[in-house]
């Protein structure tokens, strides 16, 4: 009897029936892993004497190796999806900004809350990465020197004040 090859393994684990994908340019139903999956819901695979990720499989299978420095990402954002037509190899950079974590949406606000622009010329850049207005800033240090400038620049009061009848004759 023979073994069955890794190919025919992995065929007998993928749910061909699976849903449509919601997301633009995923071509056909998502094929969906039945085996077994890691703690984050990609599926896993025993393969050449060592386990892989099912969709990292699949997409080796379909394309051949990945390339250095990218990374397989599912179009569908489903973990489990095993359809070649939805995986691409990508940079990091870029899974990250087509997923819908928080870093994606931070990145795709393109104007502060006030409605400033964020570009080239408005945008600081804090130590921890993150964007801010520098018309809002600038507007926040102004209002903040002249709060503190306020009680300097008060009325100052005479410290006897002067005689009523003094002032009459004065006048």
């Amino acid at each position: 009897m023979d073994r069955p090859t890794p190919a025919e393994r992995f065929a007998d684990k993928v749910n061909a029936a699976g849903p449509w994908s919601l997301r633009r340019h995923c071509p056909g139903p998502c094929r969906l892993w039945d085996g077994s999956t890691n703690e984050k819901g990609y599926g896993t695979f025993w393969a050449d004497g060592r386990t892989v990720k099912a969709h990292r499989y699949a997409y080796e299978q379909a394309n051949g190796p990945i390339p250095a420095g990218l990374e397989v990402d599912h179009r569908c954002r489903r973990r489990a999806c095993v359809a070649p037509g939805h995986l691409d190899a990508v940079t990091h950079r870029v899974n990250i900004l087509r997923s819908a974590n928080h870093v994606a949406m931070r990145a795709a606000v393109t104007h502060c809350p006030a409605g400033h622009r964020y570009d080239q010329a408005n945008t600081i850049r804090a130590k921890n990465g993150t964007r801010k207005c520098r018309a809002c800033k600038n507007a926040q240090a102004r209002a903040a020197r002249a709060a503190k400038r306020a009680p300097r620049l008060a009325s100052v009061h005479p410290i006897r004040p002067r005689p009523a009848r003094a002032l009459e004759r004065a006048a």
